[in-house]
């Protein structure tokens, strides 16, 4: 249901302001919204809300968009992967074997070859 791009307690601002910005709703005020509901209405955030525009950024790929950003978008994009980049916590022997684990896996998927 949650994504990588976004983290519900660093980013619930953004979601505050997205929920009062598309859905016209004051989290703050709601005191009768069901967690499934709350999910729903989260997972439905457009790119043109707060949000939305961050999570933009935190996931572009596309090298031709990334070449038009601005540093401010460089900067957001950058300190988000930075901080949530599972393999920077790993330790070597955790990596080689993450890296063993997927050669197996692949070598399953294709046969054994």
């Amino acid at each position: 249901m949650f994504n990588k791009w976004y983290d519900l307690y660093e980013d619930w601002e953004l979601i505050e302001s997205s929920f009062a910005a598309q859905y016209n709703i004051r989290l703050s005020q709601v005191d009768n919204m069901s967690w499934q509901e709350f999910c729903s209405l989260l997972n439905g955030i457009m790119p043109k809300t707060p949000l939305g525009s961050i999570v933009a950024i935190r996931s572009e790929e596309d090298k031709d968009i990334l070449k038009n950003f601005t540093k401010e978008q460089h900067k957001i994009r950058n300190d988000w992967r930075n901080r949530n980049n599972p393999i920077k916590d790993m330790t070597n022997e955790e990596k080689e074997e993450k890296i063993k684990e997927a050669q197996n896996l692949i070598k399953e998927m294709f046969g054994g070859i």
